[in-house]
């Protein structure tokens, strides 16, 4: 098992923790790192989507990046790839079970960012970068 995923002495809920093989908090991070998994995550928590509508919510996201995103999430069961028999092909990507519970989680991110820019210490460059590859 990778020595990273086993750190819990650096953990603050070590005592908690320590019962998994793999720190919870480390699992995540790997679960949902990547430039554009969480706002795909968000855009799939209010509704089913195909892939050109997910595409069409980022401007500067190629195709073979959203591929690997969409791959790496539903290689780890946070979101489905339903595919229908039709011509053209039709593929659309919504939550899994699992991936719903992150829900909570995406709202309360979505509400500390409001309350961030509400704050007005966020940097013009910072507010910026959505867009950014």
């Amino acid at each position: 098992m990778n020595e990273v995923l086993k750190r819990h002495e650096q953990c603050h809920m070590r005592d908690q923790c320590e019962q998994y093989d793999v720190c919870p908090m480390v699992l995540v991070q790997n679960l949902v790192s990547g430039k554009w998994k969480l706002l795909i995550l968000w855009y799939l928590s209010y509704s089913t989507l195909r892939f050109s509508d997910i595409k069409n919510r980022f401007k500067n996201i190629t195709q073979k990046m959203l591929t690997q995103q969409l791959r790496s999430l539903e290689e780890n069961k946070l979101i489905f790839r339903k595919v229908y028999p039709v011509v053209p092909p039709k593929v659309e990507y919504g939550l899994t079970d699992i991936g719903k519970k992150l829900i909570p989680v995406l709202k309360m991110m979505h509400g500390f960012g409001a309350e961030y820019l509400k704050s007005g210490i966020v940097s013009d460059q910072l507010a910026e970068e959505e867009g950014k590859d």
